[in-house]
């Protein structure tokens, strides 16, 4: 249980320190826009292509990356339905809505959570594989489709957005040099390794700036708030646990790390995409907000029900 608390700690802290620098005034909205788009364009691809390189892609795909797969679709489903059908909303903030649900903190929470609890960092790659390689690169297709000049959905308008994302480059190229054991050079790997480490900080300094400086949560908007925080602490960690305990016969082991890996909140970079694409904002804020704090409770009550 230590590394649960430990995360939380270090993600507290860091926040804490954007929101502070903000309620100084030496980090202003320039600032929070700054940080975004560094992340987005720079340190995010380049820690993407370093986190992806260093990976036994092969060795990941296995029962727990099923189980990731399964969880995070169901997921979205339930989101896209209601997002659609009871609030009518545009496609951008639909997607946006999206990875406010399933989205998970598989990086700077989910590591030392699988490392600690679950007793190996290894446990945390394929939920990561099937965010990166699935989930990210649709979804920011999506995203550039609703928000460019493109009218209609075009699978040829789909691809060429696809393949021009700096994160899904970066993915893409990560995965390319896992596969065919390509290391990266040590005179290259260490500037990479500088700029990479920039991401978390960067994002999570970002959102602290934004809990300070941004709109306060809407109480019109609280039901919908709670319905994401049930699908992304209840429902999906549930999905996982069903799905692996009854379809795939899970062990008591693969059991509790697909479970506790579903059951994480909502990830940080998720802010710097809806702030990169002016799409759902807030309501991405106060998803990862809520669930980041009751998530403690989430993962806290998995972990004891099922060890």
């Amino acid at each position: 249980m230590q590394g649960v608390l430990s995360g939380f700690f270090v993600i507290g802290v860091v926040v804490g320190v954007g929101y502070l620098m903000a309620q100084l005034g030496v980090f202003t909205e320039q600032a929070q826009n700054l940080l975004g788009t560094l992340s987005f364009y720079v340190a995010m691809p380049v820690l993407f292509v370093t986190l992806m390189a260093g990976q036994d892609v092969g060795a990941v795909l296995s029962v727990d990356l099923v189980a990731s797969l399964v969880s995070i679709g169901a997921t979205v489903l339930l989101w896209v339905a209601s997002a659609r059908l009871i609030w009518r909303m545009p496609l951008g903030e639909t997607v946006a809505g999206s990875f406010a649900s399933a989205y998970v903190n598989a990086g700077n929470l989910g590591l030392p959570i699988a490392t600690y609890v679950l007793g190996s960092p290894t446990r945390a790659v394929p939920v990561m594989l099937t965010q990166l390689l699935f989930l990210q690169p649709v979804g920011l297709a999506l995203l550039d489709l609703s928000t460019g000049t493109e009218a209609r959905f075009t699978i040829r308008a789909f691809v060429s957005r696809f393949l021009r994302n700096p994160l899904t480059i970066a993915t893409l190229v990560g995965v390319l040099l896992s596969v065919t054991g390509t290391r990266i050079p040590p005179l290259l790997a260490a500037p990479m390794s500088m700029v990479g480490a920039m991401a978390v900080p960067g994002v999570l300094m970002a959102f602290g700036i934004s809990l300070c400086l941004g709109p306060r949560p809407d109480r019109a908007g609280g039901p919908m708030l709670a319905w994401q925080t049930g699908l992304k602490l209840v429902a999906m960690p549930l999905v996982a646990w069903a799905f692996g305990r009854f379809a795939m016969h899970l062990g008591h082991e693969d059991l509790l790390a697909v479970t506790v890996m579903a059951g994480l909140p909502t990830a940080q970079n998720v802010f710097v995409i809806a702030t990169r694409y002016d799409t759902g904002v807030v309501m991405v804020r106060d998803a990862i907000f809520v669930t980041t704090v009751l998530s403690v409770l989430s993962i806290f009550g998995i972990a004891a029900l099922l060890s």
